[in-house]
């Protein structure tokens, strides 16, 4: 395991694919039983140098007070959707789309002429490659292996187990018969190509309510959050902690531009603790940003910044999560607080001024 798995459990970020992420915990469990060299070590103090801290005072001002009472309202969600279409959909998806990996042994072999330094050796760049083969491996799955196959696709998407036996009856035979070669592949891939369906049909049908249970402020006080100054933490004015932890090099630049800004207020990275639950998984918006009254034209806002706009790189599931956050925040707030995907601080700037 590599320093950046341990520094990321540490913080929370771990990233699990969506097509796991349910069992976000028993992959957690199976890392963490490979054995660490390190785990009787002494900690290193200064790893994670920077321990976010709250800050009341910004917690306590108006700005904030309002945008929280606005936003931190759960819902719930009612789909109605002809079943038939989503079948319909699925078996079509499935016979263009999937395709199951064989099992392949990729052999580098090369040599170590000499030691340039110890760095190099730790990075294993003391080691030239000079060839490298895809070696066909030819496995069949162990006999001894049972697969519920129609029960752990009925897990991954919520379908019945007559409505995942109807999908897979009628899948080609060739594409159908991929199962045997590579179980596991073929329900993770299969799985998540029915959920890209479901996606877009939840999109054209799904309704949300406002509930009377709401979040409340201990979702920021509850989680340690650590990091590290320079690889993914900054320090910051308006934000509701001291410093700010990002993911990405858009969200570091995002955040500085908004710490900076005139218009803000006060603004919130939303922990993890604060989600919304949609068909497709449990959502997590970025960003709750107050902004100063009488500069623009949308006070409250809430947005998602993603490194492009383009919605042919978003997956389905992905922009049914987004359309979801519209309509929760639209049932919420009635409109008094404005949900948006943006690229950067100025297209969040265009969108408020608007």
């Amino acid at each position: 395991m590599t320093d950046k798995y341990y520094e990321d459990k540490k913080n929370g970020k771990i990233v699990i694919p969506e097509e796991a992420v349910e069992y976000r915990d028993s992959v957690i469990a199976i890392l963490d039983s490979i054995y660490d060299s390190r785990a009787m070590q002494p900690e290193n103090a200064r790893k994670n140098n920077v321990e976010l801290k709250l800050d009341r005072s910004k917690l306590g001002m108006p700005e904030f007070k309002k945008l929280w009472s606005i936003i931190n309202s759960k819902s719930v969600y009612v789909v109605d959707f002809d079943q038939e279409e989503l079948i319909e959909k699925a078996i079509s998806a499935l016979n263009l789309e999937l395709r199951v990996s064989n099992a392949y042994v990729k052999v580098e072999s090369g040599s170590m002429i000499e030691i340039q330094s110890k760095a190099s050796l730790l990075k294993g760049e003391a080691f030239a490659v000079e060839r490298q083969t895809a070696v066909n491996t030819h496995l069949s799955p162990n006999a001894a292996v049972k697969y519920d196959l129609i029960g752990k696709i009925v897990e991954e998407t919520g379908l019945t187990r007559k409505s995942v036996a109807q999908i897979l009856r009628r899948l080609e035979i060739s594409v159908f018969n991929q199962f045997h070669s590579n179980p596991e592949d073929f329900l993770i891939k299969a799985s998540r190509i029915i959920n890209e369906q479901k996606a877009t049909v939840i999109i054209e049908h799904i309704t949300y309510n406002k509930l009377e249970s709401f979040y409340d402020t201990s979702v920021f006080t509850e989680p340690t959050l650590k990091g590290q100054l320079g690889v993914n933490a900054i320090a910051t004015r308006k934000h509701l902690y001291d410093h700010l932890l990002y993911d990405s090099a858009n969200e570091k630049t995002f955040a500085e531009k908004v710490d900076t800004s005139g218009e803000v207020a006060v603004y919130v990275k939303l922990p993890n603790g604060f989600y919304i639950n949609t068909p497709v998984g449990k959502y997590n918006p970025d960003w709750a940003i107050a902004f100063q009254e009488n500069e623009v034209k949308h006070i409250y806002f809430v947005a998602e910044t993603k490194g492009s706009l383009s919605t042919m790189q978003l997956r389905p599931a992905e922009e049914a999560k987004i359309h979801c956050a519209r309509e929760h925040f639209k049932a919420i707030s009635s409109n008094s607080v404005k949900y948006d995907v943006v690229d950067s601080y100025e297209e969040l700037l265009n969108k408020v001024m608007s």
